[in-house]
């Protein structure tokens, strides 16, 4: 989403585009993935009076609004991105390497899932926790 998507969107629903909305988006949109801390360092160049309740506020407010999402790719904070997550993260548990896998390498688990417990799993909200092809040492 651009900028003025983001804020066509906020208007309406009612909301106005406040000028630490758009630091938080601008801050996504420059670092795509990124943890309320990483955030509120991009904003803190600009503005060090905003602080990270404010972030923290701002990206809940936006995620219940549909403009960012959030995805957890290990124990820290969850990543927030206002781009809609068409891909499987898999995460290094070694060296922290985040591949980004498309969604479709899941559709056979999501086919059993749904089968055999009823259950519809949302593949773009996935992060899955292994060894990467560096740490386990494999060349192709």
């Amino acid at each position: 989403m651009e900028r003025d998507q983001l804020r066509e969107t906020l208007h309406r629903r009612g909301m106005r585009m406040t000028p630490q909305r758009q630091l938080v988006l601008d801050a996504l949109l420059e670092l795509e993935h990124a943890t309320p801390e990483q955030v509120h360092q991009r904003v803190q160049v600009s503005t060090p009076t905003v602080n990270i309740t404010t972030i923290y506020r701002t990206l809940e407010l936006l995620e219940s609004l549909g403009l960012v999402r959030h995805t957890h790719l290990g124990h820290g904070a969850p990543n927030y991105s206002v781009h809609e997550h068409r891909h499987v993260h898999l995460v290094c548990h070694h060296c922290g390497n985040v591949i980004e896998a498309p969604c479709e390498e899941m559709e056979e688990l999501r086919g059993t899932l749904r089968a055999r417990y009823g259950f519809a799993l949302d593949v773009s909200h996935l992060a899955l926790s292994g060894t990467c092809r560096n740490c386990l040492g494999e060349t192709s």
